[in-house]
């Protein structure tokens, strides 16, 4: 049973960690599971052996942190992951403005009460989840806001004198006292705020109308913030850079197998209408991303986000899902097709340098899907040779596939071109009709995206091959 009073908290095991701070408590539990084994940060995949070594090694350093990252890097959930490693719950002075630890107290407030009732002061539990403060800065953000201001009324009902610390109505990073208090896009603070943290990071007092105050809370303090942002003068001063004793960089996934696995657990594609994504659409699906970042036409000071492959897997998973309810079919197979209906999922996230723009950005996400398409069809096929597939369309053949037709008679189709066949069953995931259909219109877009062969609106697939047959007409056209 927890103890209620603080007499009964002293006579508790709960005394062993009296007066124990944050980082301390934050270390300890953090070597506890060092110790067992196991994800440090479970459900963050892909920064195992680059990002989250650095955290370890800041918490293990008690350091308050600095994330710096590109947008959609996970900063956020690496921050909010810090609450697993809180203690389930702490005893606070029940009844106190802001959290205080009863057998250590360190506000005015929560001296008071103690010094008042004595081994009868009550006592409250506060969970970790309550732990986390976050605040997003922005340029309007004041110390007000952050840390307190003076309050003429609270001051008048107390009977005491503006300076009286008992006076101040706190800001947020006070009411954070015990826990994480977290700072998202730290350089947008302006510089007397800036000035206003890191007194309270290391000399534990701060300013507030004149009035020099002491606030030596305990509490962690972690940011996050982008690079270009964070290293440019101005953004930030430099005597907050001082104080904060870690800077971990993030990234985004450095394969696209990590990539996969990240959005696979972060899209909503489990319907209850039955959709299946094959394997290699959900890898042209990730391969978008990393061809969006390599493209010079995006802006890479911006960065791609990881919520692109996250939200076009999803948008993807709605095309066929929106097709098989017309069809009236039972289960919805995703194709390589619908990648390029879901670019409504891609333009949005693309930050377009000059070129970009002058293209439009629907065309440069076109470009990009189709890059993916050829890229994800290389990886697929290593050596199996698509030349005889090329080669019977030179034979100035084309083909068709009709909407609506099902597995078997696209496979009926697609059997005609040479090689075709053996090709999709080397990306297939299985000899269903459906699954090898889906694989051979993936290697004919690929083929599309390799520019070995072309595809028109009216003929379908065509060759690629825009030299003029004799009597000077044009044999067939790109797209």
């Amino acid at each position: 049973m927890r103890p209620t009073d603080l007499g009964a908290l002293r006579a508790s095991p709960w005394a062993v960690h009296g007066g124990r701070r944050v980082a301390d408590e934050l270390r300890s539990n953090l070597i506890e599971r060092l110790r067992r084994g196991g994800p440090v940060f479970p459900g963050l995949l892909g920064y195992e052996d680059t990002v989250v070594p650095q955290v370890v090694n800041a918490l293990l350093s008690r350091h308050h942190f600095i994330l710096l990252g590109l947008r959609g890097q996970a900063k956020t959930r690496l921050l909010r992951s810090l609450t697993d490693l809180l203690d389930p719950e702490v005893p606070v002075i029940a009844g106190a403005e802001l959290p205080d630890d009863p057998l250590a107290p360190v506000t005015v407030e929560g001296m008071a009460l103690v010094a008042e009732a004595g081994d009868a002061t009550p006592i409250g539990w506060l969970p970790r989840e309550a732990r986390y403060v976050e605040k997003l800065a922005t340029p309007d953000v004041t110390v007000a806001d952050l840390i307190g201001d003076i309050d003429p009324i609270k001051a008048a009902k107390l009977g005491t004198q503006l300076g009286d610390p008992r006076a101040i109505h706190y800001g947020l990073l006070p009411r954070a006292n015990r826990g994480v208090f977290a700072v998202n896009e730290l350089p947008d603070l302006a510089s007397k705020v800036q000035v206003a943290l890191f007194n309270v990071m290391q000399e534990g007092d701060v300013q507030i109308k004149g009035y020099p105050l002491r606030l030596p809370l305990d509490v962690m303090l972690v940011f996050s913030a982008n690079p270009e942002d964070y290293t440019a003068r101005g953004k930030i001063i430099t005597p907050l850079k001082d104080r904060i004793g870690s800077e971990v960089r993030t990234h985004y996934p450095r394969t696209v197998e990590d990539g996969m696995a990240v959005t696979a657990q972060e899209a909503w594609v489990a319907r209850d209408t039955g959709v299946r994504l094959p394997s290699f659409v959900a890898e042209a699906v990730e391969e978008v991303a990393f061809q969006a970042r390599d493209d010079a036409r995006v802006d890479k000071h911006a960065g791609v986000s990881q919520r692109l492959p996250i939200t076009l897997l999803e948008s993807v998973a709605s095309n066929a899902e929106r097709r098989a309810l017309i069809a009236g079919q039972a289960v919805a197979l995703a194709r390589v097709s619908d990648l390029y209906a879901g670019l409504t999922a891609i333009t949005g996230k693309l930050e377009l340098e000059y070129e970009g723009e002058l293209k439009g950005g629907e065309a440069v996400a076109r470009e990009v899907v189709r890059r993916a398409i050829g890229q994800t069809l290389t990886r697929r096929l290593g050596a199996t040779p698509v030349d005889e597939i090329a080669a019977w369309f030179d034979l100035d053949r084309s083909l068709r596939v009709p909407d609506g037709v099902g597995g078997v008679e696209q496979l009926g189709l697609y059997a005609a071109v040479p090689g075709l066949l053996d090709a999709a069953r080397a990306v297939a995931e299985g000899d269903d009709p459906d699954d090898l259909a889906a694989a051979a219109e993936f290697v004919l877009e690929g083929l599309v995206a390799r520019r070995a062969i072309a595809r028109s609106e009216e003929r379908g697939f065509v060759a690629a091959d825009p030299e003029p047959v004799a009597g000077g007409a044009p044999r067939r056209r790109w797209n």
